[in-house]
């Protein structure tokens, strides 16, 4: 009986396909080498598209510290946390501590990175907000993924949950609410940036809450070292100089 060849038996016209698959993992699976994405929704001065936020600085200089390279991307605030939670990406920046709980494939950094103030803005410079159930009686804008905020914004006149803060302010402008909650640098930031002078940030704020980095837990190995890092910055000065770089130019 003659012996089959290859081709024969059907190995031959399967070697293209095998070879296209391999072709596709090569270039689908990340190198090695490439550069951690961490996503985030914070805007000026924090973080910007051109990297010139002071937390896109101390970020970077940190895993540079670490012998690690990022690269930074803009989401929305709930798209990037379940995009980090989901492994899209390698971590998302800043947020409250606990959300861990509800993303349990997040780890956080247990070294904060700032502190937000989350602040009343209002065309109503007049109202009277001094915690969260002072709220309630007036209608309410907030950014869809700002978890404190969803936690305890309850029960107001009406709640609108929107995607960024143009959007949020927009509310205001247009008057579909008496008042948002946003962090008060940065929305004071935006709000010269785009002169509007009508909106004005109340006082007391309703929270003040540290903020933290978390990284997917397969990069689990990585937090200490960077824990470390941040910690070398702080007491080198290196933190608050990139801090004053962006908030105080020279």
């Amino acid at each position: 009986m003659p012996k089959q060849s290859f081709s024969r038996i059907g190995v031959i016209p399967w070697m293209p396909l095998f070879g296209l698959l391999l072709l596709f993992l090569c270039f689908s699976a990340p190198a090695s080498g490439s550069p951690l994405v961490l996503n985030t929704d914070d805007e000026y001065p924090l973080s910007s598209p051109d990297g010139t936020g002071f937390e896109d600085k101390i970020l970077k200089e940190a895993f540079r510290r670490i012998g690690k390279e990022i690269k930074i991307i803009h989401l929305p605030s709930e798209r990037a946390l379940v995009n980090a939670n989901a492994g899209i990406d390698d971590g998302n920046f800043v947020r409250i501590a606990g959300l861990e709980k509800t993303y349990p494939n997040l780890i956080r950094v247990p070294e904060k990175i700032w502190m937000f103030e989350f602040a009343v803005f209002s065309k109503k410079g007049d109202l009277k907000i001094k915690d969260w159930e002072s709220l309630k009686p007036f209608d309410v804008g907030i950014i869809t993924g700002w978890k404190i905020l969803e936690a305890n914004v309850l029960g107001t006149r009406s709640l609108t949950k929107v995607n960024d803060s143009e959007a949020l302010f927009n509310l205001l402008l247009k008057d579909r609410a008496d008042l948002v909650i946003f962090d008060r640098l940065q929305g004071q930031v935006l709000l010269k940036n785009k002169g509007l002078s009508e909106i004005k940030s109340l006082k007391p704020n309703l929270a003040k809450q540290d903020m933290f980095v978390y990284l997917h837990r397969r990069h689990a190995e990585l937090v200490a070292p960077l824990v470390k890092a941040l910690q070398t910055m702080k007491q080198d000065g290196t933190f608050q100089r990139l801090i004053d770089s962006v908030l105080y130019p020279k």
